[in-house]
């Protein structure tokens, strides 16, 4: 789950013109070869509108060894596509008038008062000063607070604290640049944020996703805990061997396993969910609607435009909402593994692709822009 390149959507990636020529009634025939070429282990494809699934196929394999094919309910581990759904919580708040944007964070979190920036730091010292405004919750949305990406004591892995207890590390943790000047991408800005939600609403992070948002929509297979169930429907990840001429499984090393427990795990708000393309559709869906779905409103008009707007300044490159990275005829979010889901609001649909790569031998990289061109192509307005 680490910087930018999770970021990078289905629009970044070069696909030859040719493919628009006679697009298939089926992606299955597209993203085979990637299979038997070794280059992509397996992947679920979906497409849906604002009304319901167009299409979702599987190819390829959850298990390669086990020779498990995937299947449309395969489970993934999302990673960063959890920043969006919190932030789409967070907004709730502000819905409710229970927060403001540009409310500083120490208002609901008095262990930030006092935070220094680093005015001056080399091999031999560290200078802090007072910053020029306290970090405020916009800025912890748009990855624009100055936070580092997470604190020195969130490692081996980012799900092993409390988030009361993760967000007391970074209000320890002096802000790397002074808020509101530079993208720095940032899991402790949105593990912030979820924690304002959970001291104004009273309810813990997880408890309020459940109830606000995950049961509502129907989102059954997401969570941050696996039953034994869903724990076997994960697709195991896979990476290019050291040779770079096959794959090779590997586990998720930003977590604690096995992913079922309850003890030694927390909620991670910045990257911590597992989902399916079936759940993450049903999200997108609610997106592609304006924050409504079945007739149940989730956002406003007015918070859906801020979640969906760019957020940052032009001084700085990256074009990122809150929570969301954002385009000119999009908005989304990528996860660590390569899982990914566009909103095109212009063309009607979503798109959710759902892999568990952490890399790709060959061409295998591009098997996601074959499917988001097919999609566009075949079911674009």
């Amino acid at each position: 789950m680490h910087t930018r390149h999770i970021l990078t959507l289905i629009a970044a990636l070069a696909v030859p013109s040719s493919l628009f020529a006679e697009q298939p009634a089926s992606v299955a025939s597209l993203l085979q070869p990637f299979v038997e070429k070794h280059e992509l282990a397996g992947a679920v494809a979906l497409v849906a509108d604002k009304d319901k699934v167009l299409a979702v196929e599987t190819v390829g394999f959850a298990d390669v060894a086990a020779g498990k094919k995937m299947a449309a309910d395969s489970v993934f581990w999302i990673a960063s596509q959890s920043k969006p759904i919190t932030a789409v919580a967070v907004m709730m708040l502000v819905d409710e008038k229970k927060i403001a944007l540009d409310d500083p964070v120490e208002k609901y979190l008095p262990e930030f008062r006092g935070q220094m920036v680093i005015a001056e730091k080399d091999d031999a010292h560290v200078l802090l000063k007072k910053p020029s405004h306290p970090v405020t919750i916009r800025e912890t949305l748009n990855h624009m607070s100055g936070m580092p990406f997470q604190s020195a004591i969130e490692k081996p892995t980012l799900d092993g604290l409390p988030l009361s207890a993760a967000v007391r590390s970074y209000a320890m943790t002096p802000l790397q640049t002074e808020p509101g000047t530079k993208y720095q991408y940032s899991n402790a800005g949105i593990n912030t944020a979820a924690r304002v939600l959970e001291v104004v609403s009273g309810m813990k992070y997880e408890d309020f996703m459940q109830k606000r948002l995950f049961e509502p929509l129907g989102m059954k297979d997401t969570t941050f805990w696996l039953s034994e169930e869903q724990n076997a429907r994960v697709a195991k990840s896979y990476r290019p061997n050291k040779e770079k001429t096959n794959l090779e499984e590997f586990p998720v090393s930003q977590l604690i396993y096995p992913l079922t427990d309850r003890t030694h795990r927390f909620p991670m708000p910045a990257g911590g969910l597992f989902s399916t393309a079936q759940d993450t559709a049903l999200f997108c869906r609610m997106m592609l609607n304006g924050g409504e779905l079945n007739g149940r409103r989730y956002l406003s008009e007015a918070s859906f435009k801020e979640i969906t707007k760019r957020q940052t300044p032009d001084t700085v490159k990256d074009s990122y909402g809150l929570g969301h990275a954002v385009g000119g005829d999009f908005f989304g979010h990528g996860g660590a593994h390569a899982t990914n889901m566009e909103v095109r609001p212009g063309k009607g649909i979503t798109i959710v692709w759902m892999v568990q790569h952490g890399g790709f031998p060959g061409d295998g990289g591009k098997a996601q822009g074959v499917f988001k061109n097919w999609a566009l192509e075949r079911f674009g307005k």
